[in-house]
């Protein structure tokens, strides 16, 4: 996906996005469902005629790059190039809310909202800005995979799949086409993150996995995963049965005590309970419930911070930063 490069931005340009975070898997829903969490990163962007610098307060900040190579610029720049322009340099803010390394999807949304500035630069041209479904397509050329970032672009719930492109086939990973489509969460279910203080990697667990499962493991997930798109948005009350995976939550959790841990307890305590995507967040999710005591207590004595969050928005940008204009969403 790209056009020619037709318009050099003038400096001076200047736009903004939000974007949410996002647990994906869910359980069985392993590379596929994912959804958006209301916690949100921000930022802004303006074009220079100098080199491309990004400042970062919050998550992130002093550990991410902070030049060209700094994947939001990254991402801005894509966006920019999609849609058939350039810029001279960016110079990048970032406000980070969603942690880095915890299974929360921040390498997504720092793509998502990149591609969301894009648009807001975009805006301010006689060309068309990115469509949602060219957002999709674009991060999960970037992700390699498309829950987290799908979840990102839509917000809410979502279930994403991925196709091989007759036309680009056997060519490279660009071949591949990524699509999502969105799932209306069912308004009783309540959601409670359990972010610990220790960081993970995606690379790093997924090496975990086996590169073959049985028969019988992939008919139960198959099973399971069925299940999941009902009880997210209709039944509620099979969340339990309806999370449980044989894939990949059983083989990283090794790697994470605590998590499995607390996930374990959870679930004991009849709360639907799962790795947040590679973890080590944990994502319990409620038809109407608190979290029982004995979790509370848990996660207090090991570090997961366990507050009730809200769903999270489709990723909003602005092509107006300095009188907050009304916001253009994708």
């Amino acid at each position: 996906m790209g056009s020619e490069l037709t318009l050099l931005l003038p400096a001076g340009m200047a736009g903004s996005s939000t974007v949410a975070a996002s647990s994906a898997n869910l359980g069985p829903g392993f590379d596929s469902l994912g959804l958006a969490l209301a916690l949100y990163d921000e930022i802004v962007v303006e074009t220079t005629s100098g080199e491309t610098t990004v400042t970062v307060e919050g998550e992130g900040q002093g550990q991410v790059p902070t030049g060209g190579d700094n994947l939001v610029a990254v991402a801005i720049r894509r966006g920019l190039q999609a849609a058939g322009v350039q810029a001279h340099g960016l110079k990048v803010h970032c406000r980070n809310m969603i942690p880095h390394s915890r299974g929360l999807g921040s390498s997504a949304a720092a793509v998502v909202g990149g591609l969301a500035a894009a648009n807001a630069l975009v805006a301010q041209t006689d060309l068309a800005p990115l469509t949602p479904q060219q957002l999709i397509q674009l991060s999960g050329e970037f992700e390699g995979h498309p829950d987290n970032a799908s979840a990102s672009v839509l917000g809410g719930a979502v279930v994403s799949w991925t196709q091989t492109d007759a036309s680009r086939a056997g060519m490279d990973v660009d071949a591949l086409s990524y699509f999502a489509a969105p799932l209306r969460l069912h308004p009783d279910i309540r959601l409670f993150p359990g972010i610990p203080e220790v960081r993970s990697s995606t690379a790093e667990t997924r090496v975990l996995l086996p590169a073959q499962v049985s028969h019988e493991a992939a008919r139960f997930n198959v099973s399971r995963a069925a299940l999941l798109v009902l009880a997210l948005t209709e039944r509620p009350d099979l969340l339990m049965a309806a999370t449980e995976d044989q894939l990949h939550q059983p083989q990283r959790g090794p790697a994470m005590p605590d998590s499995a841990r607390y996930l374990q307890l959870l679930r004991r305590n009849g709360v639907a309970a799962v790795l947040s995507g590679a973890g080590p967040s944990v994502l319990a999710l409620t038809d109407g419930a608190d979290l029982p005591d004995e979790a509370r207590g848990f996660a207090a004595q090991h570090g997961f911070a366990t507050a009730e969050i809200g769903v999270g928005q489709p990723v909003r940008w602005s092509a107006d930063v300095t009188v907050g204009a009304q916001e253009k969403r994708s």
